[in-house]
């Protein structure tokens, strides 16, 4: 007994002591962060540009092995709202430096940050102009016949009406990682722009697009603790050089919020949120219907169980109505950020789709 109550009291000894060090370590940090900040290196991974169009921009992040993937990936991210690094955040924590070790030839569409003379700019123009024009120019660059397209959340409707649209297109594979199909189901979101008390029209009227401020306001009405509690791990994680260059990273891209035009913001919210029209074969872009059951590629839709942007249900509703013989619907751990960023995304969400895309991409 003697024995045991001796172990105990060293346990309990050591722990106390390396509580004592984390803290100290903690109260440093918190100085040093508050006197001292610093920017995150963000973006790092070697990139070429290809083409622009207006503000959009095609880079291209060539292969890291000596197999390379015969059929280069697209990746399509959300219009506005939040920048495109949030991909590429830093080395170890970087979904487009995973895929380009794992041989494939990477290509990015970023939008662009937009401004007041971009606010006539349409759902339409951007599936039925530039999506077609960033294919042709991936096509020319990387001298391919076929390209996979990965739409991740605004941009998984935005790519699949561009192969609806485009049956004679060259995509082999889609991928919908988080990006919401049937509106209906699209949780907190459907509530909050509900036509019955969400008046899109006086919105952009009144500010002509949409500002990032309003972006912002909006996102923290879903969740209005999530600062509370982030900052509360991060100060129990202060003693964690790691933990907290990865949080400063991630940190700096969640405040990064970008401008949605005006014209763009009211048809997506008007067709998708309050009319549920892809779903229902009732949309419309360049004067054609967008029919989901003309696309015969092969498809993968990746959900997320706590995903309160794009909830599962939402997201697995392509799989459902496509004609593809060969598709597939996974559902992971995480919300919709932890899908593309940080440690479990490493670990979990990457292999998921290279491991799917990789066999197609022959």
């Amino acid at each position: 007994m003697a024995q045991w109550n001796a172990d105990a009291q060293q346990e309990i000894l050591r722990r106390w002591q390396e509580e004592m060090t984390r803290h100290t370590k903690r109260v440093a940090k918190a100085m040093e962060l508050g006197l001292r900040p610093s920017e995150p290196q963000v973006g790092q991974t070697p990139r070429d540009l290809i083409y622009r169009k207006g503000k959009a921009r095609l880079y291209r992040y060539r292969p890291a092995t000596e197999t390379v993937h015969p059929v280069p990936l697209l990746m399509v991210p959300n219009l506005g709202i939040s920048r495109p690094y949030i991909f590429d955040l830093q080395p170890g924590n970087s979904f487009i430096e995973h895929m380009v070790k794992q041989g494939f030839d990477f290509y990015l569409l970023d939008w662009g940050v937009f401004g007041e003379e971009d606010n006539g700019l349409t759902v339409d123009h951007c599936v039925v102009a530039i999506l077609p024009i960033m294919v042709k120019k991936l096509l020319q660059a990387s001298e391919a016949s076929a390209v996979s397209l990965l739409g991740y959340c605004m941009g998984a409707p935005l790519s699949a009406s561009y192969v609806a649209l485009h049956q004679e297109s060259p995509v082999r594979n889609l991928i919908n990682m988080a990006g919401p199909i049937d509106f209906e189901q699209a949780g907190l979101f459907s509530t909050l722009m509900d036509k019955r008390h969400f008046d899109v029209e006086k919105l952009v009227d009144t500010f002509g697009g949409v500002p990032a401020d309003f972006i912002r306001a909006g996102f923290k009405l879903l969740k209005p603790t999530a600062d509370l509690s982030t900052y509360t791990n991060l100060w129990w994680n202060l003693w964690n050089d790691h933990y907290v260059e990865s949080f400063k990273a991630l940190n700096t891209w969640a405040n990064d919020y970008t401008p949605i035009p005006g014209c763009f913001f009211k048809q997506w919210v008007g067709d998708f949120y309050q009319g549920n029209r892809l779903i229902k074969g009732e949309l419309h872009l360049g004067g054609r219907r967008v029919d989901l059951t003309n696309i015969h590629c092969s498809l993968l839709a990746v959900g997320a169980e706590t995903d309160y942007i794009s909830p599962p249900a939402c997201v697995k509703a392509l799989v459902d109505v496509v004609a593809s013989q060969d598709k597939e619907y996974v559902e992971l751990h995480g919300g919709h950020i932890s899908l593309i960023a940080g440690r479990k995304a490493s670990k979990v969400a990457w292999p998921e789709v290279s491991g799917w895309l990789g066999p197609r991409s022959q």
